[in-house]
C-alpha cells in the first residue's frame, strides 16, 4: 500500500472496538476466576468476599474509563499515557510509563493466549499435552494477520469479538432468568469440597485484609488494555477524539456488565476452583485431569451440560476472543514503540511502516518475546498472571497525575468561564483516578511482588535504562555529525590511491580492474596475498600473459591469513600519505541461492568489516552475477518489501546474495 493510502486504513467505531478493546472485554473470561483462586486458599470460608471485591473492581473500572476519556480529548495525537506523562512530568517519568506499558503489552499477549488455550483444553482435554505448541502457534498466527495491516486485522477480529459478547450476554441473561424462575444453575464443581491451605482457614484481622487485597489485585486484571484506545486515537476516523471517547465508553459499559454478570453467576452456581486441583475433595484424577475454567463451568451449568451446542459455542467464542485479545497488544505495542523510536529512545527501524502500512518490526518483536515467555512458563496462566497488571497501574497512576498537572496549567492560562468549569470537572475526575489507581498500585506491589511481579519490575527497569542509553547514543551521533563549517567539511583529498583486491585472473577480477580505471584514481595497483605458492605463481604468470596495465603487488602471509596483511597494508598507505584517500575495490560473486553462499569464500565480508573502521578508506564492491542470480530477472510475485524498496516488477522473492 502506498503511503497516501494511510487514510483508507482509519477505523470506524465498529472495527475500533474489537481491535483496541478486545483485551479488557476478554479479561471477563478470567478476572472472576482469578479472584476465586485467591479466596479459595481458605477453603469456602472467604468466598463471601467475592461480591464486595467484584464491586470494587467495577468501581475502579468506571473511574479509569472516565479518566482516560479525558486523556483522549486532551491528547488526540496518540501516545496515551506516555505522551501525557512526558509532557507534564518530564521525559524520565514518561520513559517509566513507556517501559511499564511495553512489558505489559508482552504480558497481555502471553496471558491472553495462554488463557485462550486453557479454555480450548477445558472443552477438549485431550489437547492438554500440546498446550505450549498451540500457544506459540496462535502467537505466530496473530502476528501474521497483523502484518496484513490494521484494517485487515480489524475485519478478521471483529466477528469473534462480537460473537463472544453475544455468547456471554446470552449465558448471563439465561442464567439470571433461570434464577428468577427458581431453577438456578448448579456448577459441576459445586459438590466438591475445598481443602484449605494449611494455616489459611482461620485468617482474621490483618491476614484477612491482605487476602482480600490480594484477591482484589488479581481481579484488577479486568482493567488490562483499557489505555490502548488512548494510544490509538490517530487510527480512528474523524472526529478522532469523539469517536475514541465513544468507543472507550462502550467498552467500559460492556466490560462492567459482563464482569458483574459472570461473577454473579459464579456465586449463584457455587463454582469451586483452586490452583491445585487435588485440594478439591472428590475431584477425580486430580493429578492429571485439568480443571474446567469458570466460564466453562458456567456455560455447562446454564445450558444443560458440557456436551450441549451452546456450551461449545461459549467455549469456542471465549477461546477465540482470548487469543484475539492479544490483538490489543499487537496494535498498542508497535504504535508505542514507533513513537519511542521517533523520539530516539528505541531503534529507528521500529518507526518504519511495512508494505501494508503496519509497524512490521514492532509486531515481529512483540511476537518473538511473547512466544519465548509462553515457552518458558509452559503457557500456564497462573504462573504468568503474577507478572501482569503491575505496568498497567504504573501507567494509570502517572497518567492521571500528569492530567491533573495538565488541567492546572490550563486553568492558570484560561479565563473563559465555560472552559474553566469543564477543566475543573476534568481535574476532579483525574485526581480521583490518580488516588484510586495509586492505591491499587501499592496493593499490587504488596501482594504480587514476591510471587513473580518482581520480574516485571526488573524487566521494566532494564528497558528504561536501555532506552536512556539509546537516546544518549543517538544524541551523541547527531552532535558528531552536525555540520559546523561547510567549507572545512567538503575539502577534497589531495590524491586518491586505488587498490583492487585480486586472487586470480578471471572475469570478476577484470571487471573490478575496468571499473577502478573508469574511476580515474591518481594511482592504481592490484593487491594479492600469497597464501599458496602455486596459486601466487599462477597469478603472476596470468597477469603477465594478459598484459594487464596495472602493477601487481603480492603480500607475503606466512600464517596463511588474508585479512590482516591487506588491512595492514591499507593502513600503512594511510599513515604514509595522511592527506590522500584510499579506494579499495573488491570483486564479489552474487548468487541466487542461500546454500551457494555457504560454498564461497567469505573473505570479502571480513575485509570490508575491518576496512570500514579505517578513516580515509572507501570500500567499493564490484559485483559479478553468477547464472543462478539471473532468476531475479524472471517475472514472479514480488517479495515482501519489493514495492517499498523500489524493485522492478520482474524481481522475485529470492534476494541475491554476495560472497567473495
Amino acid at each position: 500500500m502506498r503511503s497516501e493510502e494511510l487514510g483508507e486504513t482509519l477505523l470506524p467505531k465498529r472495527l475500533a472496538l474489537p481491535i483496541f478493546a478486545s483485551d479488557p472485554l476478554s479479561s471477563v473470561a478470567y478476572a472472576t476466576q482469578e479472584i476465586l483462586l485467591v479466596l479459595t486458599v481458605g477453603g469456602t470460608a472467604f468466598l463471601y468476599l467475592t461480591p464486595w471485591i467484584a464491586a470494587c473492581v467495577v468501581a475502579l473500572m468506571v473511574v479509569v474509563v472516565a479518566s482516560y476519556r479525558q486523556v483522549v480529548y486532551a491528547y488526540p495525537s496518540g501516545g496515551g499515557s506516555y505522551e501525557v506523562v512526558s509532557s507534564n512530568l518530564g521525559p524520565n517519568a514518561g520513559l517509566v510509563v513507556a517501559a511499564s506499558l511495553l512489558v505489559d503489552y508482552v504480558m497481555t499477549v502471553a496471558v491472553s493466549v495462554a488463557s485462550g488455550v486453557a479454555n480450548v483444553i477445558s472443552a477438549l482435554p485431550g489437547l492438554a499435552d500440546y498446550r505450549v505448541g498451540m500457544a506459540v502457534g496462535f502467537v505466530v498466527l496473530l502476528a501474521a494477520i497483523n502484518l496484513r495491516g490494521v484494517r485487515e486485522s480489524g475485519n478478521a477480529f471483529a466477528a469473534p469479538t462480537y460473537l463472544f459478547i453475544g455468547a456471554m450476554l446470552l449465558m448471563i441473561v439465561t442464567g439470571l432468568v433461570r434464577v428468577a424462575l427458581g431453577d438456578p444453575p448448579v456448577a459441576s464443581s459445586a459438590g466438591y469440597g475445598i481443602v484449605p491451605v494449611p494455616g489459611k482457614d482461620s485468617l482474621a484481622g490483618l491476614g484477612l485484609l491482605l487476602l482480600a487485597l490480594r484477591a482484589f489485585a488479581s481481579g484488577c486484571t479486568a482493567l488490562t488494555g483499557v489505555e490502548a484506545i488512548s494510544n490509538g486515537v490517530p487510527a480512528f476516523r474523524r472526529p478522532k477524539s469523539r469517536n475514541a471517547a465513544t468507543t472507550m465508553a462502550a467498552m467500559g459499559i460492556i466490560a462492567v456488565v459482563m464482569f458483574a454478570g459472570v461473577t454473579a453467576l459464579a456465586l449463584v452456581s457455587d463454582v469451586h476452583i483452586t490452583e491445585d486441583g487435588c485440594r478439591l475433595t472428590g475431584y477425580p484424577d486430580c493429578a492429571s485431569a485439568p480443571q474446567q475454567t469458570v466460564i466453562a463451568q458456567l456455560a455447562a451449568s446454564v445450558f444443560g451440560g458440557d456436551h450441549s451446542v451452546l456450551f461449545y459455542l461459549v467455549q469456542a467464542a471465549t477461546a477465540l476472543v482470548l487469543i484475539l485479545a492479544a490483538n490489543t497488544a499487537f496494535n498498542g505495542f508497535p504504535l508505542l514503540a514507533s513513537i519511542l523510536a521517533e523520539h530516539r529512545y528505541l531503534p529507528r527501524q521500529l518507526h518504519t511502516r511495512g508494505d501494508r502500512l503496519a509497524f512490521s518490526n514492532g509486531i515481529i518483536a512483540l511476537a518473538v518475546v511473547a512466544a519465548a515467555l509462553l515457552w518458558l512458563y509452559d503457557a500456564d496462566v497462573t504462573s504468568l498472571i503474577h507478572l501482569y497488571i503491575l505496568g498497567v497501574f504504573t501507567s494509570f497512576t502517572l497518567s492521571q497525575i500528569g492530567m491533573v498537572r495538565h488541567w492546572n496549567g490550563l486553568l492558570r492560562a484560561e479565563t473563559r468561564p465555560a472552559v474553566r468549569g469543564a477543566a475543573h470537572r476534568a481535574r476532579i475526575i483525574n485526581g480521583f483516578g490518580a488516588l484510586t489507581t495509586a492505591l491499587v498500585l501499592v496493593i499490587v506491589l504488596l501482594t504480587k511482588f514476591t510471587q513473580g511481579a518482581w520480574l516485571a519490575v526488573v524487566a521494566a527497569t532494564l528497558l528504561w535504562l536501555m532506552m536512556r542509553a539509546i537516546r544518549r547514543h543517538y544524541d551523541a551521533v547527531a552532535e558528531e555529525l552536525a555540520v559546523e563549517d561547510p567549507h572545512a567539511e567538503t575539502v577534497r583529498p589531495s590524491r586518491v590511491h586505488g587498490i583492487v583486491l585480486v586472487s586470480r585472473v578471471h572475469k570478476p577480477t577484470l571487471r573490478a580492474l575496468g571499473y577502478a580505471q573508469a574511476f580515474r584514481p591518481d594511482s592504481l595497483e592490484a593487491l594479492s596475498v600469497a597464501v599458496e605458492r602455486e596459486a601466487t605463481d599462477a597469478l603472476r604468470e596470468d597477469w603477465a600473459a594478459f598484459e594487464i596495465p596495472v602493477p601487481l603487488k603480492v603480500l607475503d602471509s606466512p600464517f596463511r591469513e588474508i585479512t590482516r596483511p591487506v588491512v595492514g597494508y591499507v593502513r600503512e598507505q594511510r599513515r604514509a600519505h595522511p592527506h590522500e584517500a584510499v579506494a579499495v575495490f573488491i570483486p564479489e560473486y552474487v548468487v541466487g541461492h542461500w546454500w551457494e553462499q555457504l560454498l564461497h569464500n567469505q573473505s570479502a565480508l571480513w575485509l570490508k568489516s575491518r576496512l570500514l573502521f579505517t578513516p580515509g578508506v572507501m570500500v567499493i564492491s564490484v559485483p559479478w552475477q553468477l547464472s543462478s542470480s539471473g532468476r531475479a530477472d524472471h517475472p514472479s510475485r514480488r517479495a515482501p518489501g519489493a514495492v517499498r524498496r523500489g524493485e522492478p516488477a520482474g524481481d522475485t522473492d529470492r534476494t541475491p546474495r554476495s560472497g567473495r
